[in-house]
């Protein structure tokens, strides 16, 4: 039961990061282990998903894509439990998850994480496993959102070192009621076993992982010790 949440970059915006490998390192199949992107929260960009497939081909991979905005007639549960990894990509949160409820792929991502399938996105990618997050669904002042899919307890936060508001809107929010949680910058990741934090990976030097929250009425923020891959 693993989740890898990367703060910003992976198989689309960073095609040749470390982090990609370290993903399909935690394959069950070792060998062309099958690959599944599903690109809800970028509405289905055909651009996203060409430059998936080459990431795919350049990992030794077999790549596939789950459409939801045009659908093909697969059987989403069918072929999401099929999978070796499912990678989620960025784009509008709010959105996937409403798509994803419609077409009952939040109750099968659940059943193929039970499963052994290795969960993985990033940005919209990294926050939709969470309870809550915050998130630019709703326009670039950014906002919380608390309806996230909860495989995952807590709050987290992409882009942390990227996007200049991104750090002092999450903190707010922790302050204000918002769960605490985790954020990532750009180039780093977080890996889940079960609910449990494994470890924290970077493609980049002196890109973080950090556990927010709050203690004694104060938002305390603390860097995770980063292991940088090679």
């Amino acid at each position: 039961m693993t989740i890898v949440a990367f703060g910003g970059g992976g198989f689309v915006s960073t095609p040749d990061s470390p982090l990609n490998r370290y993903v399909i390192s935690l394959a069950r199949r070792s060998e062309r282990p099958r690959v599944c992107y599903v690109p809800t929260a970028g509405g289905d960009s055909l651009p996203h998903v060409a430059t998936f497939y080459r990431t795919c081909s350049s990992l030794g991979c077999e790549g596939t894509d789950l459409p939801l905005f045009n659908r093909t007639g697969e059987d989403v549960r069918e072929k999401l439990l099929a999978q070796e990894v499912i990678w989620v990509g960025g784009g509008n949160t709010a959105n996937l998850l409403a798509v994803w409820r419609l077409h009952g792929v939040d109750a099968a991502l659940r059943e193929a994480w039970e499963a052994g399938v290795v969960l993985a996105g990033s940005s919209a990618g990294m926050i939709c496993w969470f309870e809550a997050s915050i998130t630019d669904s709703f326009g670039p002042q950014l906002a919380p959102l608390s309806d996230g899919l909860g495989f995952l307890p807590g709050s987290a936060c992409p882009h942390y070192d990227d996007e200049e508001r991104r750090r002092p809107v999450y903190r707010e929010a922790v302050a204000t009621g918002l769960p605490g949680g985790y954020a990532a910058d750009d180039h780093a990741a977080l890996r889940f076993d079960g609910v449990e934090l494994a470890e924290c990976v970077a493609d980049t030097e002196g890109a973080s992982a950090w556990r927010v929250a709050l203690e004694d009425g104060q938002v305390v923020e603390r860097a995770l010790p980063t292991r940088v891959l090679v």
